[in-house]
């Protein structure tokens, strides 16, 4: 096996499937899935005052499973299921897609 040089990788650095370059050394290096970064944007548009979102893949990477914590004002002198109602609300057609959703809400403690 050859070894790495910048030459040999440069075709691969280009873009992988046509994407452009900074996305895909974002998704080489990226903690988060492609599933877990686009729920987590789905939220903090829903949840724009939220203090924090934490979404994990749990299905092994294939993205039919996922837990979420989210903290937010909104959901003040609600009940669970209603918080819960309202993070299933705000992700509505992504869940058509899901095996199984994992919630964790909570409102931020001053």
């Amino acid at each position: 096996m050859a070894a790495w040089s910048p030459a040999a990788a440069a075709p691969l650095l280009r873009g992988i499937r046509g994407l452009p370059l900074l996305h895909c050394a974002q998704r080489m290096f990226a903690s988060q899935t492609e599933g877990e970064l686009k729920v987590t944007q789905i939220l903090k548009e829903k949840f724009p005052g939220a203090t924090a979102v934490q979404v994990t893949d749990i299905s092994g990477g294939c993205g039919a499973m996922y837990e979420i914590r989210i903290e937010s004002e909104e959901f003040k002198e609600k009940r669970t299921v209603q918080q819960h109602q309202m993070v299933n609300q705000a992700l509505k057609e992504e869940i058509k897609g899901m095996h199984g959703l994992r919630i964790f809400t909570s409102v931020p403690k001053h």
